[in-house]
C-alpha cells in the first residue's frame, strides 16, 4: 500500500532521533531476509551510483493478526508496490507507486519448493505471491524485485515490507490522522463506515481508509493511491510535529520495526540510522509522490475490464529519469500523461535486419504480447547492428511509443514510409527479451 513508502520515509528520517538506550530493542524487531543469491546475474545497471533505489512492499498477508482482512488467499501476499528513489545529492527524493493491478511480464523465478514458474503477463503483485509459495519473505522479495527490474530498468538496491498491524501501530502513536472525506464512505471490505468530514481515524478505521476502494469514486486501484498518498501526506507532518516526545518516538518506531523486514543490508537500526543520517535534510516539498503513468487495458484488449498497463513513452521517460538520478517534474509529467496514445493505436511493421532466421517473428510477438498491433512480418533489405524507427508524417506520438519500449532506440520520420504504419528493423543490438 502506498502508506508503506511513506512510512519508510517517516521511519527512516525518525531513527535519527532515538537515542541508544533503544537501539537494542528496536534492533531486535527487524527481520531480514537475504535476497542476493536468488536474484540472479541479469541485473540492471546502477547508472547513478550513490543514489538508491527502495523496493516498497505493502504486506497483504492474511495470517496471523491480520487474518480477519480476507480469506481464500495465499499466506505471502503483496499489495500497491513503491520504488522510493533517492538521490547521490541527497536533495530530494521521488516515490514511484506502482498499482497491483499493472499488467506486466513477471520474469522466470524461484517459487522455493524446488520448482520455478515460467514467464508470463500477469497483474505486477502476483509476483510476491509466486516468490512466496514456500512462505519465505526473501523468495517473495527476490521475485518481486527481479519483475520491478525487468519492467523499470531500475536497479533495486535494498527493500522493505510492512504489514497491516504495523500501520495500524503507527497512527496510533500519534493519536490518529484527520481525514476530510467528501462523501461518506461505506465499505464491507475494508470495514469501514465513516460520514463525511472531516474526522480523525485510527485502528481499524485508519486501515480501512486506506485500503477501502470499491465503495468510493471510480472504485479503482489508481484511486485509492490517490487517497493513500494524501493520508501519508498527513502522516508524515503530523509525525514531524509529534515525534519530539522520546514516548511517542518510541511507541512509534516500536510498531513499525515490529512489522518490518528488510533485505540483509538494512536489517537492523544502525544501518537504517545511517540512511536516515544522510537524507534528513531533504525539505518537504521535494519528497515526491509519483504514480506510474496509466490507462486501463480495456482500451487495448475489449474484455479486460480488471487491469491497467502502464503509459508510454511516460513511463519510460520517468524510470529512465530516475535511472539517471535525475528529479522529476510531476506537474510536467501529470499534463504529459492526460492524452494517453494507446497501444493498440499502434499499428507495427516489424522487418528482419539480424540475419538471423525468425528474429521478426519473435520480436512481433513481444510487441503483441505488450498490446501493439502488428501489421506484417518481414526482412529489412540490408542487415544493420542498429535497431531503427520510422514512421510517416503525422505518426510521431505513435512513433515514440514503440520506440519507448525498445532499449536505446530512436524514432525518425520518413517520407517515404507507407502511410498508417509504423516501421521496426530489427538490429543485432536488440534482445527481444528487453523489450518492455
Amino acid at each position: 500500500m502506498t502508506w508503506t513508502a511513506g512510512a519508510f520515509a517517516v521511519v527512516i528520517l525518525g531513527v535519527a532521533g532515538v537515542g541508544a538506550w533503544v537501539y537494542q530493542d528496536l534492533d531486535g524487531n527487524i527481520q531480514g531476509a537475504d535476497v542476493d543469491n536468488k536474484l540472479g546475474g541479469n541485473r540492471p545497471e546502477n547508472l547513478s551510483p550513490g543514489s538508491k533505489n527502495i523496493l516498497v512492499v505493502g504486506s497483504d498477508s492474511r495470517d496471523g493478526d491480520n487474518a480477519e482482512y480476507g480469506k481464500g488467499l495465499t499466506t505471502m501476499q503483496s499489495d500497491t508496490l513503491m520504488v522510493m528513489h533517492i538521490p547521490a545529492n541527497r536533495e530530494w527524493a521521488t516515490v514511484v507507486s506502482l498499482p497491483r493491478d499493472s499488467w506486466v511480464e513477471i520474469p522466470e523465478c524461484d517459487k522455493g519448493d524446488g520448482t520455478a514458474s515460467d514467464p508470463h503477463h500477469f497483474k505486477i503483485n502476483e509476483a510476491f505471491a509466486i516468490g512466496g509459495t514456500s512462505g519465505e519473505v526473501a523468495g517473495a522479495a527476490a521475485c518481486t524485485i527481479k519483475t520491478v527490474e525487468a519492467n523499470t530498468g531500475l536497479r533495486i538496491d535494498h527493500f522493505m515490507s510492512v504489514d497491516f498491524q504495523g500501520f495500524k501501530g503507527m497512527v496510533n502513536a500519534l493519536d490518529g490522522i484527520e481525514v476530510c472525506p467528501e462523501e461518506a464512505i461505506h465499505d464491507e471490505k475494508a470495514h469501514l463506515d465513516l460520514e463525511a468530514g472531516c474526522q480523525t481515524v485510527r485502528d481499524e478505521e485508519a486501515l480501512g481508509y486506506v485500503r477501502a476502494r470499491y465503495s468510493i469514486g471510480d472504485g479503482s486501484d489508481t484511486g485509492r493511491i490517490g487517497r493513500q498518498q494524501e493520508f501519508m501526506d498527513a502522516l508524515a507532518k503530523k509525525a514531524q510535529s509529534k515525534l519530539t516526545s522520546p514516548n511517542a518516538l518510541y511507541g512509534f518506531l516500536r510498531s513499525a520495526t515490529k512489522s518490518l523486514t528488510t533485505d540483509s543490508d538494512l536489517a537492523g537500526i544502525k544501518p537504517l540510522y545511517g540512511l536516515a543520517s544522510e537524507i534528513q535534510g531533504i525539505p518537504g516539498e521535494r519528497l515526491t509522490f509519483l504514480t506510474v503513468p496509466n490507462y486501463p487495458r480495456e482500451a487495448d484488449v475489449a474484455t479486460d475490464k480488471a487491469n491497467i498497463v502502464w503509459q508510454y513513452p511516460q513511463a519510460a521517460d520517468l524510470f529512465t529519469s530516475l535511472a539517471q538520478d535525475k528529479e522529476v517534474d510531476k506537474k510536467r509529467l501529470e499534463a504529459g500523461a492526460k492524452d494517453p496514445v494507446y497501444a493498440s493505436s499502434v499499428r507495427v511493421q516489424v522487418l528482419n535486419g539480424t540475419g538471423v532466421s525468425g528474429r521478426a517473428a519473435a520480436v512481433a510477438e513481444k510487441l503483441r504480447e505488450a498490446g501493439l498491433t502488428v501489421v506484417g512480418t518481414g526482412n529489412a533489405p540490408e542487415n544493420t547492428r542498429t535497431t531503427a524507427v520510422t514512421y510517416p508524417q503525422g505518426l510521431d506520438r505513435q512513433a515514440e511509443v514503440l520506440a519507448a519500449r525498445l532499449p536505446d532506440a530512436r524514432a525518425g520520420q520518413d517520407q517515404g514510409a507507407a502511410a498508417g504504419v509504423v516501421t521496426l528493423v530489427v538490429g543485432t543490438d536488440l534482445d527481444p527479451d528487453d523489450i518492455r
